[in-house]
């Protein structure tokens, strides 16, 4: 399955966990879980929640922004 987010790459990035992120939002451990593994995915309200508790952009935890394609 491809990536569609990139919580968990940027929950190790900042020595953070699925679990501080469960508690964070007040959902289960197991709803984290499968959005890190991807085999779920967040809503666009959540999703802009974990950027804020995470201090970044939305965009950062859909793809990196030094990622630079050639046209």
């Amino acid at each position: 399955m491809n990536e569609l987010n990139r919580i968990k790459i940027v929950l190790v990035e900042q020595k953070k966990t699925g679990k501080w992120l469960a508690g964070q939002l007040g959902v289960s451990v197991t709803t984290t879980s499968r959005w890190c593994s991807n085999s779920a995915q967040p809503d666009l309200q959540t999703l802009s929640k974990i950027a804020k508790l995470l201090k970044i952009d939305t965009r950062e935890l859909l793809v990196p922004t030094d990622l630079h394609e050639d046209f």
